[in-house]
């Protein structure tokens, strides 16, 4: 097959109709440009310049030809520009997984970032169980991935970006709501909403309740924070909700109140993994570094 090269200095000599000019255009010696000539007209079985004198022209073969490689010179220029801007910026697309505890409340500031600062970076967010979409990423149906920790699964590196206070909300009118002091005790017994039981949420959850001597509603699991929220404010139990979500236009606590024992505090700690090794970990990098301070920024805010 053609090489590119060569497609170039056939195109080359068709603009300038001049060997001499065309080889100085592309930073050859003329006979090295037509020495590549021949071959290429070897290669295709055909003649494709005509040279009588100082006159050159193309045969009608050499005019099919040029037009075809034109065409094919601009997309390996697209080729070589896409390359040239991976090397500088994220692009393409990039299989995102994030946990539904998360990512409704987290992604939308982090997606307005991307665009703005890589306009050529598309992600394609999946929500689901971070257990079952740490094994995903491990088989590479995701490219990278946002949870809570622990993640585990083999092949995959976590890198830490933040810890997120978890808070205790009850409804309006709970006798906790207008409590100046809440100490631990007086949530013994207390029942508290929570999510599908695969989820890191739900044990997150239990644990929290056999501190506080408190229990679980199994008969009302949320499919959503958002739903939790809404079942809280309806009457129905008690809650406990990621900081992050309750200072987000998306959640908030206007459902809610607060409630923050003196003698206890919970947080969970969240990180990014992707594939060990992957071809674009810098990438990877960059977008868990974006979240970190994103999130950061969010949580430090008055």
């Amino acid at each position: 097959m053609p090489t590119v090269r060569q497609l170039e200095y056939l195109v080359a000599v068709a603009d300038l109709l001049h060997f001499g000019k065309a080889a100085d255009q592309c930073g050859v010696s003329q006979p090295t440009l037509s020495h590549q000539l021949t071959a290429l007209e070897k290669r295709l079985g055909g003649r494709l310049v005509e040279r009588s004198g100082w006159t050159v022209e193309l045969t009608p073969l050499g005019r099919q030809i040029v037009e075809r490689a034109r065409r094919v010179l601009v997309e390996v220029g697209e080729i070589r520009s896409v390359a040239r801007r991976a090397r500088e910026k994220m692009v393409g697309i990039i299989r995102f997984g994030v946990t539904p505890t998360l990512g409704p409340y987290l992604m939308p500031s982090i997606v307005g970032a991307l665009n703005r600062e890589e306009p050529d970076l598309r992600l394609y967010i999946r929500e689901g169980i971070p257990s079952e979409q740490a094994l995903e990423l491990s088989r590479g149906r995701l490219d990278m991935m946002v949870g809570p920790l622990p993640l585990s699964a083999e092949g995959i590196e976590l890198e830490p970006l933040f810890r997120e206070r978890m808070i205790i909300v009850v409804p309006p009118n709970h006798p906790l709501a207008e409590r100046e002091v809440v100490k631990r005790e007086d949530l013994a017994g207390e029942r508290f909403l929570s999510l599908d039981p695969r989820h890191h949420y739900h044990r997150m959850v239990e644990r929290i309740c056999d501190e506080l001597r408190a229990v679980i509603l199994r008969d009302y699991e949320g499919t959503s924070l958002d739903s939790i929220q809404q079942m809280v404010g309806s009457g129905i139990g008690l809650a406990v909700l990621p900081e992050l979500y309750l200072r987000s236009e998306v959640g908030g606590d206007a459902l809610v109140r607060r409630v923050e024992p003196v003698d206890w505090t919970s947080t969970r700690s969240i990180a990014a993994a992707w594939r060990t090794r992957a071809a674009n970990e810098d990438s990877y990098r960059s977008i868990a570094r974006r979240i970190q301070l994103t999130a950061r920024a969010i949580l430090s805010a008055d």
